[in-house]
């Protein structure tokens, strides 16, 4: 499947799951193992597929976004900046005033609790914003 194909019949796990496979190389095994701590971390987390093939995780709002590029992939938290991160995960985007982003190399050693603790106080943050 190219980029260029239309993808309307497909759920976004489908093609988070495409995306995946696609990439075939150490990105597409990052990109599959976030996801897979994603959605151990929050269960109901919702899954997206937004801005021309960019996987999007959601609970009461956007949580972060699993892009890939030649060298990283990334993961930007879009309220990252209001996010506690004690284990210092955050190495990208740090000077906005609120996206955080995790640039992850090839080799590179997911620090996999710390994820986690980060996704669950994304969603705790959204909760804490969303209206009732």
């Amino acid at each position: 499947m190219t980029k260029s194909e239309p993808r309307q019949d497909k759920s976004p796990s489908q093609l988070i799951e495409e995306r995946i496979k696609e990439l075939a190389d150490w990105r597409g095994q990052m990109l599959g193992r976030l996801r897979a701590l994603v959605k151990e971390a929050d269960p109901e987390v919702i899954e997206e597929w937004k801005w021309r093939g960019v996987p999007v995780w959601s609970h009461h709002g956007l949580i972060c976004t699993g892009e890939t590029y030649k060298e990283v992939v990334k993961m930007t938290f879009a309220k990252g900046a209001s996010l506690n991160d004690p284990s210092g995960l955050f190495n990208a985007s740090l000077e906005g005033n609120t996206r955080r982003a995790i640039d992850f190399r090839e080799g590179q050693e997911i620090d996999e609790a710390a994820l986690k603790a980060l996704v669950r106080a994304a969603v705790a943050l959204n909760k804490s914003k969303a209206r009732n």
